[in-house]
């Protein structure tokens, strides 16, 4: 199957013309994942996003696939049980994606962790979240917690705890989920809005999208109609029933981008903060991210951003932990800003709302998907699919797979699992450099595709303005992974923007050059998307 935008109107034109088991709203890594699992069942699917692939929550977490170690204090212990398993197969399914860190969680006297607290806690983590044997917890004195990380606050330290987490590329993850769906002959537009759905046909449902790239409008039909909208399933709802009773509630999160230089952090923490919440700040590729805010959001979740008081939030928990770094606001590289979509419990703050995932269903029959977890999709998805795989075959007599996507690579996961993974890298630096490219560009390559690599490398030439790399990525992106506009390409399928926005102000006019020539932009769209891209600048800039 094809996944880009360049022959859209094809995809189109045979997509209206078909009659498909399941269509998905929602280009997140939900939608993605549902996607994927129906495909690999023999339903045949179709999936239209509004904006881009990932564009909302699932490209502003804070970027972890992580166990739900907070879970614990909330005594939710089947969530912590299901996500510490889910964890481990999104890990061997796409190791490309998902890095394993050590975790430092520092106790402090009169913090909300003791030694005791802290030491239990994560061996109940261990036992609950099935964690491997090299990967188990350990406790540190105060001396060797310091040690492991010299900008902790010494006063009133009394040690910490080591513990296993595993950093993501939430966008990435999503796209090469995606990818995965499209290999087994899913349909996937980016760019498609929902503007109506019509249910009174018995036969099969009636899903409006508005091309936002053309602003044409296209009828899609399905038997069945998934809502995976995330923090706009409200909105899709009201297309179909009026929305009462069971509604989210949106919960921003904020994350700053720090310069090493500036924020030495050698080690991954979660730590208190003076209020009683947990933050992490994380190192990455020579920057350290801290975050995340937690506070209830009533605007658009398309106009979010980081706002003053984020910041000074921000800054004020990195005084209180890492009270030696002197950071202000002037030492922040970029930002970024999120929502959550959590379903609304009366009287209760966000960090105390409960992260579970909901299904429901209209009297029109529209399937909606809500709250829950990036490091749940998989399990989510296979939920709602065992939902409409039994709906189908009463219905229709048919007969399909059960679910397979536990052992289903993601797209550039391909290794047979993640032991193989720190060879292969070698293997593929080496096939870099004899492409020109450093041993480092080289590296980070490998890492980012997996084992896309080879395709990826295929383009690596120099173009006009572009050095080797960039271009091999932009042109990967454009003719593999459904880049329509620049920000696609510098937020979504290679995280410069958040992690290196130096790049992206160097190479921002090339790349727009080089997208005008293959995409035959007239000089107003090239101004379009040129100002789109600004726009995006200035949101992530403090």
């Amino acid at each position: 199957m094809n996944f880009s935008v360049l022959n859209r109107h094809e995809q189109i034109d045979r997509a209206t013309d078909e009659t498909f088991d399941l269509l998905v709203i929602g280009g997140g890594i939900t939608g993605a994942g549902i996607a994927l699992d129906a495909a690999a069942r023999g339903l045949s699917v179709v999936l239209l996003e509004m904006q881009d692939f990932a564009e909302g929550t699932s490209s502003r977490s804070t970027k972890l696939v992580h166990g739900g170690l907070r879970y614990l204090k909330q005594f939710e212990i089947k969530e912590v049980a299901e996500l510490g398993r889910e964890r481990a197969i999104v890990y061997e399914n796409g190791p490309h994606v998902t890095t394993p860190v050590w975790m430092l969680l520092p106790f402090h006297k009169g913090g909300t962790f003791g030694k005791f607290t802290t030491a239990l806690g994560l061996k109940v983590y261990d036992v609950l979240a099935g964690v491997k044997k090299g990967e188990r917890r350990f406790m540190l004195s105060q001396e060797e917690t310091m040690e492991r990380e010299p900008l902790v606050k010494k006063d009133g330290l009394l040690g910490g705890g080591v513990y296993v987490e595993y950093r993501t590329d939430d966008a990435r993850l999503t796209i090469e989920v995606m990818k995965a769906a499209n290999e087994r002959g899913a349909v996937l537009f980016n760019y498609m809005k929902a503007v109506g759905i019509n249910t009174t046909n018995l036969a099969f449902k009636e899903v409006v999208g508005e091309d936002q790239l053309t602003g044409k409008s296209h009828t899609f039909k399905a038997r069945k109609v998934v809502n995976a909208a995330g923090p706009w399933v409200d909105e899709v709802r009201k297309m179909d029933e009026e929305v009462s009773g069971k509604h989210l509630i949106l919960s921003k999160g904020v994350h700053v981008v720090f310069d090493q230089s500036d924020f030495p952090l050698k080690q991954a923490i979660y730590f208190d903060t003076e209020d009683g919440r947990m933050v992490f700040a994380i190192p990455r590729e020579g920057k350290a991210y801290v975050g995340t805010t937690d506070t209830f959001y009533e605007g658009d979740p398309k106009d979010i951003k980081a706002e003053q008081s984020d910041i000074d939030y921000l800054l004020k928990a990195i005084a209180y932990m890492f009270p030696t770094t002197n950071l202000t606001q002037e030492h922040i590289e970029s930002t970024w800003a999120g929502v959550r979509p959590l379903i609304h419990e009366e009287g209760k703050g966000p960090s105390e709302i409960s992260r579970k995932d909901e299904i429901w269903q209209s009297a029109g029959g529209v399937i909606t998907i809500a709250g829950g977890k990036l490091t749940g999709y998989r399990k989510m998805a296979e939920k709602i699919v065992n939902l409409i795989v039994k709906q189908l075959e009463g219905e229709y007599g048919k007969t399909y797979r059960p679910c397979t996507t536990k052992k289903i690579p993601i797209s550039g996961g391909d290794l047979s699992g993640s032991k193989h993974f720190e060879a292969y890298i070698q293997q593929s630096i080496k096939k870099g450099m004899a492409h020109g490219l450093t041993e480092k560009e080289s590296e980070r390559l490998a890492r980012l595709y997996g084992t896309n690599i080879d395709t990826v490398l295929s383009y690596t030439k120099k173009a006009k303005g572009l050095p080797p790399m960039i271009y091999a990525e932009l042109l990967y992106g454009i003719h593999h992974e459904s880049v329509a506009k620049p920000e696609d390409f510098f937020v979504r399928r290679t995280g410069t923007m958040f992690f290196n926005i130096a790049t992206v102000e160097t190479y921002k006019e090339a790349v727009i050059e080089e997208m005008q020539r293959i995409f035959g932009w007239k000089e107003e769209e090239k101004t379009k998307y040129t100002n789109e891209l600004e726009a995006e600048l200035a949101k992530v800039k403090v």
